[in-house]
């Protein structure tokens, strides 16, 4: 089964993990704060805090942001449950805010109609989460202007987006949020086995989310309410979490980026050809907006309207190819649907996922496997 994504790891990798278990630090020792040196330089970014994954720096964003009972969340339907999640873990209520269905991307337009609703009905979100879906960027200048007069935080979801740029900065730079996180799951463009990192240039904000992933605890003096009390001593001053990175991860990540721009070039080179490839089929293509060099986590193709999505996806496996689904709209989902969300609630979105297909891309992914995937999915749309 060709897979739709998966981890690229050499010796070096293998080797970098080999001497941290040869180490004196298994958890959170000086590889850690190493990579999230790292992440600060390919990133731009003033300060990085690395957890154990994605989902957990968003909870610890939002609580940063001082995201709370009352507060409303607005994220976009299209994205892995965690972006939804992390709000209500704070005991906030969650929004959505529909997508363009030609980026799968949160849509200005929509953003814009929704702020002025919110306003005069007095719920306007304290915190949005626009995700940057298969490692395009979303319009962000656009998004940034329009929730300006009203005082909200953002926070970008780059799960999906490390290594990618958008108006001549890396994502994670923050030039336009207040947090950028991204995954470092097996199928993203670089892997710690699991893992996530936070990015700000907010010096407080940084420091609010170091505590809260490590159980609202501190060993630093100045912070202390009893700094003389001896060497052994700690104190909480917050309700943290256990969301530290460990060692063994941060080794494997601290290898991995060294490669990032090899990863992200090979990808954008692999979905030139898909493109090149299918440009004769009825399909469209997710693409980047302008001003945005993707990181191309995954490659996602429209199929027509009058094609059964679900029948080329049953005879794409059937072939040997794991195609995919993403993803599902986050509020149709039965978990959402309790909280009184209908269908219809976002009608980009729903027009997005009835005809999304995610076509397999990683770095490892051959000329002669990319030829089969095409050919396959050519047959199966002709027939």
């Amino acid at each position: 089964m060709i897979p739709y994504g998966r981890q690229d790891l050499n010796t070096a990798d293998i080797e970098a993990v080999i001497s941290v278990l040869n180490s004196d630090y298994l958890t959170q020792g000086p590889q850690v704060p190493l990579f999230e040196a790292n992440i600060c330089r390919e990133t731009q970014a003033n300060f990085a805090v690395a957890g154990n994954s994605a989902t957990s720096m968003l909870h610890a964003a939002c609580l940063a942001l001082g995201v709370g009972k009352g507060d409303i969340v607005w994220t976009s339907p299209i994205t892995f449950v965690a972006s939804a999640n992390c709000a209500l873990y704070c005991g906030a209520k969650v929004d959505f805010v529909d997508v363009d269905p030609s980026t799968a991307n949160m849509c200005p337009d929509a953003l814009e109609k929704k702020l002025l609703e919110a306003d005069r009905l007095g719920i306007l979100p304290k915190v949005i989460i626009p995700v940057h879906m298969a490692g395009h960027s979303c319009d962000m200048q656009a998004i940034s202007k329009l929730i300006k007069p009203y005082g909200i935080k953002l926070i970008e979801d780059a799960s999906h987006a490390i290594g990618g740029h958008y108006v001549d900065k890396p994502i994670g730079s923050c030039q336009f949020s207040d947090i950028t996180v991204f995954s470092f799951h097996p199928v993203k463009i670089i892997t710690t086995a699991e893992g996530g990192v936070a990015t700000t240039n907010c010096p407080q904000l940084s420091q609010a989310m170091q505590s809260y992933r490590s159980h609202g605890i501190t060993k630093t003096a100045d912070e202390m309410l009893r700094p003389d009390e001896g060497d052994w001593y700690y104190e909480q001053h917050n309700l943290g979490f256990n969301y530290r990175m460990t060692d063994l991860q941060a080794g494997l990540g601290n290898s991995q980026i060294t490669r990032l721009s090899e990863f992200v070039d090979k990808r954008n080179q692999l979905a030139k050809r898909y493109k090149l490839l299918l440009n004769k089929l009825d399909i469209k293509f997710i693409q980047p907006i302008n001003h945005c060099h993707s990181a191309y986590h995954l490659f996602i193709v429209r199929l027509p309207a009058n094609i059964d999505r679900k029948s080329v996806f049953n005879l794409m496996r059937l072939a040997g190819i794991c195609v995919h689904v993403h993803y599902f709209p986050v509020y149709l989902q039965p978990f959402y649907m309790k909280k009184g969300f209908l269908p219809g609630h976002c009608p980009g979105a729903e027009i997005y996922y009835s005809h999304c297909l995610t076509l397999p891309l990683y770095t490892e992914l051959t000329e002669s496997e990319q030829n089969f995937i095409v050919s396959n999915l050519t047959r199966i749309l002709g027939s």
